[in-house]
């Protein structure tokens, strides 16, 4: 079982943006995805979770071994897909708590009990260090940088998909969220779920351990290794050693 992409290439107005991607997530593995801004991250992610914007010219994704490359994103999320949103848009009248109830109840299928669901998402909250209250306020609505990064986890909780794209999840983070953001992830990951950690910090894997991690520029992944890899990144920028792997 895992998340597979392989030899991908995907254009935007014609304009070829990735090119050859292969990558395989596994059950319980983390994925990390690292690289300058322009590289193609965000692209990925994207393509990967179906944004109608990218075209995907060549290559296949696979989910479990069924060809999602070109199913309508609602059912990639039905399937066991799930992409954070860099940005979580703010929509008064709209409570995170029945944000998440509609969310669990369209990608599951099932009839939700609002008591029983209420009373297991406050416990979920107060893993996170979420107080119960947070859960009345209105989606995105005056969040901080923190709580936004939090919801994200919560979501991936509450939602309990096959495989997680975190983009950009540990972005402008102090040390104490992003201690709760990794053990959200970590959590996760314990469960059986398979991450693609895309970032351009090498602080969260301090408290993560990758099983591999990916370098990309100009669409491709140029080089591939271990937490020592990011290690090197961290020290020297970029430019380090980065033979094409094509």
């Amino acid at each position: 079982m895992s998340l597979q992409i392989k030899n991908l290439s995907v254009s935007v107005e014609e304009k070829e943006i990735l090119r050859g991607i292969d990558l395989v997530v596994k059950k319980g593995s983390v994925v990390v995805i690292m690289g300058p801004n322009g590289s193609g991250k965000s692209t990925l992610a994207n393509t990967v979770a179906g944004h109608p914007k990218y075209h995907v010219s060549d290559g296949e994704i696979l989910l479990n071994e069924e060809n999602i490359t070109t199913i309508a994103p609602d059912e990639r999320a039905k399937n066991g897909l799930f992409l954070s949103m860099q940005y979580i848009p703010e929509i008064e009248g709209v409570t995170i708590a029945n944000f998440l109830r509609t969310a669990y109840s369209s990608v599951s299928g099932k009839t939700v009990n609002p008591l029983k669901f209420h009373a297991e998402l406050v416990e979920k909250a107060k893993i996170l260090h979420l107080d119960p209250d947070f859960l009345k306020r209105d989606l995105g609505v005056g969040f901080s940088g923190g709580e936004r990064k939090r919801l994200e986890m919560l979501q991936l909780a509450v939602l309990a998909p096959g495989y997680a794209i975190l983009d950009e999840t540990d972005s402008g983070l102090d040390v104490d969220a992003l201690r709760i953001v990794a053990d959200g992830i970590q959590r996760f990951r314990n469960s059986g779920g398979g991450v693609v950690l895309i970032t351009h910090y090498h602080k969260l894997l301090d408290y993560i351990t990758p099983d591999i991690v990916h370098i990309m520029r100009d669409g491709k992944i140029i080089q591939s290794g271990g937490k020592e890899l990011a290690d090197d990144i961290e020290k020297h920028g970029y430019n380090v050693d980065n033979k094409d792997k094509q």
